[in-house]
């Protein structure tokens, strides 16, 4: 564990060296995973019917980062979920996977469990706040999910990987 927590921090530590220097609102893509079925005169959406299935697709690599930080999704919605791991590292090394956390989960408290986790693709066992996870997945590997949209409201999404968290967040907003 000391040995593959020593390669992370040195992979982190190269990524991070060398990039240009740009704009928080560059460095942050933030988009809307919504379907639109119709717009009104005020300019507004309407998802897809209930029962349609969102299709939503992540991609990640061995720079620790998810390219979304925020998917909108209708309440009830069936979400489909693609993870791609772009990146050349094996799992064992620099693992990826998506965690949909329940509202008002301590996001530090449960990747601090998460780590210990190993044996169970860093997913704590019993974890009760869990809404839908990925499997673990490593370089040039794919995995996808279904899960129901939760109700209204914001919720935390991370890679569960140890440390990953700090990185690799996002938020998953359900309207009406």
């Amino acid at each position: 564990m000391k040995t593959i927590l020593i390669a992370i921090i040195t992979l982190f530590m190269i990524s991070s060296c060398g990039e240009d220097k740009k704009k928080k609102s560059d460095q942050k893509k933030e988009t809307k995973v919504v379907q639109q079925a119709a717009a009104s005169k005020e300019g507004s959406y309407t998802n897809v019917a209930s029962g349609a299935v969102v299709n939503v697709a992540i991609r990640t690599d061995d720079r620790m980062k998810f390219d979304l930080n925020k998917i909108v999704v209708k309440a009830g919605q069936k979400v489909k979920l693609t993870l791609t791991h772009a990146g050349r590292l094996g799992k064992r090394i620099m693992g990826h996977n998506v965690v949909f956390l329940k509202k008002g989960t301590n996001v530090r408290r449960f990747a601090s469990k998460a780590a210990g986790s190993k044996g169970n693709d860093f997913i704590p066992v019993g974890a009760t706040s869990v809404i839908a996870h990925t499997k673990m997945i490593g370089g040039g590997e794919t995995t996808t999910i279904e899960f129901t949209a939760p109700e209204v409201g914001v919720y935390d999404y991370i890679c569960s990987f140890p440390a990953h968290y700090a990185l690799m967040k996002g938020k998953l907003v359900v309207v009406e």
